[in-house]
């Protein structure tokens, strides 16, 4: 559980994305993360680019976690990230939601 000192957390502003960014997922929605999103996130150095491993079901949310990761590190780095998707569908959406 994330700690009551750490509870911005929870919110995408807290985050550093930039603001047309935020706009985007508060457009769509998404203005803050269930708490264990917010955890994958401050999990050891994953925003340093190490690696990480996590479940949930189906519609629970592991996808805002990706984007959320490869957004801050594309920003950071200027890179390219690559997200690989498992259908097509998903893929086509994803898209035109990234762009």
């Amino acid at each position: 559980n994330i700690p009551e000192d750490q509870a911005d957390k929870l919110l995408l502003a807290s985050w550093g994305l930039p603001k047309a960014v935020l706009e985007k997922y508060h457009s769509l929605g998404v203005v803050q993360m269930f708490e264990w999103q917010a955890e994958c996130l401050m999990l050891g150095q994953v925003l340093e680019g190490k690696n990480l491993v996590y479940s949930a079901p189906t519609s629970a949310g592991k996808t805002l976690v990706a984007e959320l990761l490869i957004l801050k590190r594309v920003l950071e780095t200027r890179k390219k990230a690559l997200l690989i998707l498992p259908f097509v569908s998903v893929a086509k959406e994803k898209k035109c939601y990234l762009q």
